[in-house]
């Protein structure tokens, strides 16, 4: 989590005390237990923030429908589903920052950063260079937040001063040992420490330093929200008690088949009784003689149960803005308006989660702008559109017939890009008025109309003699 603090008392910024440094870390330690929490959701382990998870629902013989895996893996579909398209603007040349993306596999990098910000609310992204015998190559990797902090200034800006990646580490031996790293806007300072609060007799050598050269802190704090809170953070109590009624349903259906039978007027014998085809025989006296048995069971409604569980699923859906797919609302056909009005909800939270994305992603192409202006690419950031596309159900048709409709009066460069899979609305009239003209060519060739450009040897003097 981004820790705020006063830039006057930070000191040197470029190489942080280890006072500062220890503020941080026990700062930071005290969000890991509710994150702890939030993960453990996710990864089938549900427990409270005072409780140190040892087993699965399973083991406990428990009902566990992870209902939080079901948010955070539909909302990273419908966020990075259809990868973030990049283009530039003006005509602007940014294929160098295209192919170091696809170097990068920065698609299936949104997809692990997305699912950490859905589960958690917050996702660190650490940008490093990678040294190879041809080419220095600009890389990425997703931080799990548990594991990474941001140190901010206390303004409005919130201006990133340095980051801090703590790790325990084992040499071979089996002893283990902290590695601290410190990334600045000039450095990068390695700390291995006997433990993880730092102190200079605790240190097994002299902190290492490498130069920066991404010119900036070359860590990136991605939010969910404003709130840094996960998809399923204010559900956790509403999935504790519908997995607490399935648990108990499953319950009362075992206590059902072990009911108890209640003899009147005889007694079972004490010898084992004898058994036909596996049935067992007994002497009892005669209905007339009063000897009856019947079975004492705990009886329950499972309609009543069943609309308890519906209930609590509606709301579930309802606050987390995901759809229920199985809902018969949204069974046969709809129209694509009808859809959208259905999804409103649902396209409102990724409105808010994508225009925080966007902000880290920014941050993400000045980084790798930095670095490419470096090997002379001449990048700039800031000729670069970003555009999500969510990953929804999409009526082609209709789009295409409102395009069509809209022509007198809305411009093609505007209406193309309603369309899902056009990142660049200008390139796709420019593809369109060449395939006129060549069907212009076409048609005159058809007809027999010679082109200015052609040659015939009908047009030649005869040489016959």
């Amino acid at each position: 989590m981004a820790i705020a603090i006063d830039r006057e008392m930070a000191g040197d910024i470029n190489n942080p005390s280890l006072e500062l440094i220890n503020y941080c870390l026990e700062e930071h330690e005290n969000e890991i237990p509710r994150l702890n929490v939030l993960f453990d959701y996710y990864d089938g382990k549900p427990h409270k923030i005072d409780q140190t998870p040892k087993d699965t629902p399973h083991d406990r013989d428990e009902i566990y429908v992870n209902n939080a895996k079901y948010v955070t893996d539909m909302m990273t579909g419908f966020m990075i589903g259809n990868p973030i398209a990049y283009s530039g603007t003006q005509g602007k040349d940014i294929q160098p920052l295209i192919d170091a993306l696809k170097k990068m596999k920065i698609s299936k990098h949104d997809t692990e950063l997305e699912k950490g910000l859905s589960a958690m609310g917050v996702g660190y992204e650490l940008h490093y260079l990678s040294v190879t015998e041809d080419a220095v190559i600009p890389k990425v990797a997703w931080i799990d937040p548990r594991g990474m902090m941001l140190v901010v200034d206390d303004t409005v800006e919130r201006t990133p001063l340095f980051a801090i990646r703590p790790r325990e580490k084992q040499k071979i031996d089996r002893s283990t040992y902290w590695e601290i790293t410190v990334y600045t806007s000039l450095w990068i300072i390695i700390y291995k420490s006997e433990t993880k609060k730092l102190s200079w007799d605790k240190l097994l050598n002299n902190p290492s330093v490498k130069e920066n050269l991404y010119n900036a802190v070359p860590v990136i704090e991605f939010r969910n929200n404003e709130e840094k809170q996960g998809d399923y953070e204010q559900q956790l109590s509403q999935i504790d008690a519908y997995n607490l009624l399935q648990t108990d349903r499953i319950k009362d259906k075992k206590n059902f088949v072990k009911a108890l039978m209640i003899l009147y007027g005889f007694t079972l014998p004490d010898e084992k009784p004898a058994e036909i085809n596996g049935s067992m025989v007994l002497n009892a006296p005669s209905k007339e003689d009063g000897g009856s048995a019947e079975f004492v069971t705990n009886t329950f409604q499972e309609s009543e149960v069943q609309v308890l569980a519906d209930a609590l699923l509606d709301d579930f859906h309802k606050t987390t803005y995901i759809p229920n797919l199985n809902d018969e609302n949204f069974a046969g056909t709809q129209s694509g308006e009808a859809m959208k009005f259905k999804l409103l909800g649902l396209l409102l939270a990724l409105s808010v989660k994508t225009s925080y994305f966007e902000d880290g992603v920014r941050q993400r192409l000045n980084l790798i702008s930095n670095i490419l202006n470096i090997k002379g690419k001449n990048v700039d950031a800031e000729d670069i559109e970003v555009k999500f596309k969510v990953n929804l159900p999409f009526n082609r048709k209709d789009v295409l017939e409102q395009i069509k409709e809209s022509m007198d009066f809305v411009p093609l460069l505007i209406s193309l890009g309603w369309l899902d899979d056009v990142d660049n609305p200008q390139e796709v009239i420019d593809m369109l008025k060449e395939q006129k003209i060549e069907n212009l060519k076409l048609q005159a060739k058809a007809w027999g109309v010679q082109a200015e450009d052609s040659h015939s040897d009908l047009d030649d003097e005869s040489t016959e003699g």
